[in-house]
């Protein structure tokens, strides 16, 4: 099944006009409105909006009943500041596409292009389009609407693009895909005093010393987790820039990672524990709090093995990695209810990084990525022995 020409050359415009105009976690209604607009063109049969946030699904209805067969998306850009010499670059100042969510909304987007003119013989295909990925709280949400509820799919299907793998490969693993990650946060509170009589108060500087290597040293040495684990200190903060007064509170945050959601909330026990004593160790004040928690996305077997079937058909090279990837992912929580699996399309070995600000998706892996996700939805509704 070819993917004309005039339809690649829409959804290009389409990905640089949303990465002109980039949206982060929650704001994401500009980038939905341009995403609807195009769609509709397709005539979808059903289209539902608003779905935790600024959240969609289309659907397109074929002649018999049968399974639904979701396909996701991500709205959100992120809040970094984009150094790309590009036509298309960000407009807005500290907002940018460098996770390639623009290139991931074209390819989905694509799937209406083709299906407007050829619905599945039997069942229904969804394109969703889901707000704050970024942040872990885009999936929940959508979960907990009561429109999403109304669909309930059979089957749900993701990708994204990676960067270090070449062009076009399929990225494929059974099991845990992408790895369980939580925003850690320790806020200390002692007491302020004048900086030529530090003894008079109770400065934090010496307990946050010791809380960074206590935290990242935690994820090496703790003997009870099964997995892989990391634990990444990613901002701190002690006193005020005043060189008359000594500190009198701190904060340090970290990410932690692992394979299995039941290693992470061990990790962060054991880190949480150690934080407890240091702070009373320093006479000071602690309090602890969590965000942006991702669970491990995981992979049904019968779904990845579909998914390195249709990647062989369409003679894609496969890669069946061994390893989870250690980034994270809120389509962990889809996969908890429903079968589905999510793969990976190269981007290029010499591509940036994601979340580089020099990164751009690259518009010649968007071919791959809608056939890809064509021929998963053929197999599963218009294949007797799918």
């Amino acid at each position: 099944m070819p993917v004309k020409d005039d339809l690649l050359q829409k959804l290009q415009q389409l990905r640089k006009d949303v990465h002109r105009h980039p949206e982060v976690s929650g704001e994401e209604k500009e980038t939905a409105k341009r995403i609807a607009a195009f769609i509709r063109e397709y005539k979808p049969d059903e289209v539902l909006t608003d779905l935790g946030g600024s959240g969609m699904v289309f659907i397109f209805k074929g002649s018999k009943p049968g399974p639904t067969v979701m396909i996701r998306a991500e709205l959100d850009g992120l809040p970094i500041r984009e150094v790309n010499d590009l036509p298309y670059r960000s407009q807005y100042e500290g907002k940018a596409h460098l996770c390639g969510h623009d290139g991931h909304m074209a390819i989905v987007a694509g799937l209406a292009g083709i299906f407007a003119d050829r619905r599945p013989q039997r069942g229904n295909i969804a394109l969703m389009f889901q707000p704050a990925e970024e942040t872990g709280e885009g999936a929940a949400r959508m979960l907990e609407s009561r429109e999403f509820l109304r669909i309930q799919p059979d089957y749900i299907f993701a990708l994204h693009n990676l960067p270090g793998f070449p062009k076009n490969e399929i990225v494929i693993k059974p099991g845990i895909f992408a790895s369980a990650s939580k925003g850690f946060i320790a806020v200390l509170e002692g007491k302020t005093s004048h900086a030529a009589e530090p003894e008079n108060g109770k400065s934090p500087a010496m307990a946050v010393a010791e809380m960074i290597l206590s935290i990242e040293r935690a994820a090496r040495e703790a003997d009870e987790l099964k997995g892989f684990a990391l634990a990444t200190i990613v901002h701190v903060k002690i006193g005020e820039r005043a060189f008359g007064v000594t500190p009198g509170n701190a904060v340090v945050m970290a990410t932690l990672r692992a394979h299995h959601d039941q290693d992470l909330e061990k990790l962060e026990n054991i880190i949480a524990e150690q934080c407890h004593q240091i702070a009373g160790k320093h006479g000071l004040k602690l309090r602890l709090d969590e965000t942006e928690t991702f669970h491990s996305t995981i992979n049904d077997a019968d779904c990845s093995i579909l998914v390195e079937n249709v990647a062989t058909e369409l003679m894609l090279t496969v890669y069946k990695t061994s390893e989870a990837f250690r980034w994270s992912e809120d389509f962990g929580l889809f996969t908890q209810k429903y079968k589905g699996a999510m793969f990976g399309l190269g981007a290029g070995e010499s591509t940036p990084d994601l979340h580089n600000p020099d990164y751009d998706f690259p518009d010649q892996i968007t071919k791959s990525g809608i056939l890809m996700f064509y021929h998963i939805i053929d197999r599963l509704l218009n294949k007797a022995n799918a």
